[in-house]
């Protein structure tokens, strides 16, 4: 049978889906986990470069590790500033 209208991500390139996990993982280690999701996002980011062409998803893979290394850069001046000011206090009340 003849289709009108299929769809064109069928027979077209898909995205890396290293590539999508990496750019998700710099994403949420912005907020939550971003000493365990930083590196994740770089692992997956240099993974999916090596294996993807500029079509699927490079530049994903890139902001991933851009990211990434944003996170882990953020948690150590985090964890700095917190060494110099006397660490954490988890004292709560009168």
């Amino acid at each position: 049978m003849a289709s009108y209208g299929g769809s064109s991500a069928a027979s077209g390139s898909r995205t890396n889906g290293l590539a999508i996990a990496s750019l998700c993982c710099g994403v949420v280690s912005l907020f939550v986990l971003n000493i365990i999701l930083g590196p994740l996002a770089i692992v997956f980011g240099v993974v999916a470069r090596r294996q993807a062409g500029a079509k699927n998803g490079a530049g994903m893979a890139t902001a991933g590790i851009v990211l990434g290394v944003v996170d882990v850069l953020l948690w150590i001046l985090f964890v700095t500033l917190a060494a110099s000011n006397g660490g954490f206090s988890w004292y709560m009340g009168g």
